[in-house]
């Protein structure tokens, strides 16, 4: 069975907008195509890691403990996905190789170690599942040449090379909470491993749908 990785932020699972059905049609989804795929999902940590981050911050916390309570909300999203999923695993692993030895048809978990995103993890299990697609469901439409909820003239990037990604933003990891699309060591690991990635708006179910079964999508295909 081919497994997928699905990357998904907590701003689409636990935004304003997200309401009950939102959830529950999400979840839906999900069962229905792990009867044909083993699904991985990893869960940010959004506006609310966020927040905890920028409190610590103004209490003069450390980046590394400010890293840790990011990871401590992703885990405990993950907590709430996995129970509405109910085949998923109970325990939310701690690292992607505690994740491979779980048998479920999906496997939740959230952030790892300080020092990357929830991309990262994704982008991991991905080369290390050989998975056939990795998808970054994500709060905007995909990848713009700037931020689309600050620019009104932004434009949405139908497809771009991971090279140039990593020309333009990096591979390191720059502080606790940072909101870009994919962080750098994410971009590193994408590229390591080839894995087919694709970013989409997670809170379009339709568009997760289509990613999921290699149809045309309205995101953005990262070219290896």
């Amino acid at each position: 069975m081919d497994s997928i990785v699905i990357s998904i932020g907590g701003s689409v699972l636990l935004s304003d907008e997200a309401d009950v059905n939102f959830l529950v049609n999400f979840a839906k989804l999900l069962v229905k195509h792990s009867e044909k795929y083993r699904i991985f999902l990893i869960v940010g940590g959004g506006r609310i890691s966020r927040y905890y981050i920028k409190k610590g911050r103004e209490l003069n916390i450390k980046e590394d403990e400010l890293d840790k309570l990011g990871i401590a909300i992703t885990r405990v999203n993950a907590s709430l996905i996995t129970n509405l999923l109910k085949i998923s695993n109970n325990e939310i692993p701690s690292n992607t190789d505690d994740a491979l030895k779980l048998r479920n048809k999906i496997v939740v978990m959230g952030g790892t170690i300080p020092g990357h995103s929830t991309d990262f993890v994704g982008a991991e299990l991905a080369k290390k599942t050989h998975s056939s697609k990795f998808i970054i469901a994500t709060n905007v439409d995909g990848i713009y040449d700037k931020d689309p909820n600050k620019y009104s003239d932004a434009k949405q990037l139908k497809s771009v090379s991971i090279k140039d990604l990593i020309k333009q933003y990096g591979t390191n990891w720059n502080s606790a909470g940072s909101n870009v699309v994919v962080d750098g060591p994410a971009l590193k690991m994408i590229l390591d491993a080839e894995t087919p990635t694709v970013v989409i708006n997670g809170k379009k179910l339709d568009q997760l749908e289509k990613a999921i079964l290699n149809k045309p999508i309205n995101g953005t295909i990262i070219k290896i």
